[in-house]
């Protein structure tokens, strides 16, 4: 992934330099659901649309379903993604509006679908967006610029045990008692508007002892853009939706790029693939076996190549399954 921080104009030069993560894998997994006639599949975090682009042409009788919260994600995808526009539907919501977005395309059942979950690489090269703490930047974090939430609207209107409740749960952050009391004791003094700004207090709260373990900001600035975007709130909603509509022999594909998404589909995927039998019972039913089986050996990772490559495949954690039973009306 990854790309410049220009605007709209250029696309050619942005598409060149974003790379998709693990293409070539999710394309080869998704294949055996999406080789046939009028096939549907859904890009249920479309960014930039690079898996797209590939499943477009890979599979000539595919239709695609694009969802993306992020109108400037859509406008430039659409551009990418304009030689197959008869093929494609773009739809603005949340991902887990997968049967909203289905309404859309006029269909209630699809052959496969693609998550690629995190923040995208237009959202984090754009130093404006604030997702960085590497960059100063606006605290805003947004990925639906509509919404009314922002980083620097949560470290203005949040308590101290607020504050600290999302550092530990979203960030897994060890010294979150720490930054939320420092948070508050600044902000009485001064806003906090800018990452740079926060960068700064979390800097002077940190000992040196805790310095060894990568930037110190990493863990607060990632618990605040899932706070800001409702991310695992989404993701809880979005894959037993995903997994509803997915057709017989249908297949799902999830990339997760910290443990705590990872967590959330691999218990769903857990639950779809195991028998609902109540224990005890002699014989399974046949309304009792599973609808699902899993494709991946636990999580896939990215190859030493394809992270030197792309730092950004580095903690990518991968999951598949298809569908064994049901749906097929």
């Amino acid at each position: 992934m990854g790309i410049s921080d220009e605007g709209p104009a250029n696309t050619m030069a942005r598409n060149d330099i974003h790379t998709p993560v693990l293409l070539d894998r999710c394309v080869e997994l998704l294949a055996p659901a999406l080789e046939g006639e009028a096939r549907i599949v859904i890009d249920a975090t479309l960014g930039l649309g690079g898996h797209s682009e590939a499943m477009l042409e890979r599979f000539p009788d595919v239709h695609l379903v694009g969802i993306d919260r992020d109108a400037d994600a859509l406008e430039l995808a659409g551009e990418r993604l304009s030689p197959f526009s008869d093929r494609t539907t773009l739809v603005k919501t949340e991902y887990d509006d997968i049967a909203g977005a289905l309404d859309q395309a006029g269909v209630d059942r699809v052959d496969g679908i693609l998550f690629d979950l995190g923040v995208s690489s237009l959202q984090l090269d754009r130093a404006e967006r604030g997702f960085s703490y590497s960059q100063d930047a606006p605290l805003d974090m947004r990925m639906d610029a509509d919404s009314d939430v922002t980083a620097e609207r949560v470290l203005a209107e949040y308590g101290e045990a607020e504050l600290r409740r999302i550092f530990q749960r979203y960030g897994e952050e060890k010294l979150a008692a720490r930054y939320a009391r420092a948070i508050v004791r600044t902000r009485d003094d001064e806003p906090l508007r800018t990452s740079a700004q926060l960068v700064a207090v979390i800097d002077d709260a940190t000992p040196a002892a805790a310095r060894r373990s990568g930037h110190p900001a990493k863990r607060v600035f990632q618990a605040l853009r899932i706070e800001v975007n409702r991310e695992l709130a989404v993701l809880e909603n979005a894959i037993p939706a995903a997994l509803a509509a997915v057709a017989l022999r249908g297949r799902i594909v999830v990339m997760s790029y910290q443990s705590l998404e990872d967590r959330i589909v691999k218990r769903a995927f857990h639950t779809a693939s195991q028998s609902s039998a109540p224990a005890g019972l002699p014989v399974e039913l046949p309304e009792h076996q599973p609808e699902f089986r899993l494709l991946t050996r636990g999580a896939e990772r990215a190859s030493e190549t394809e992270m030197a490559a792309n730092p950004r495949a580095t903690p990518v954690r991968l999951r598949a399954a298809e569908r064994i039973r049901g749906n097929n009306a």
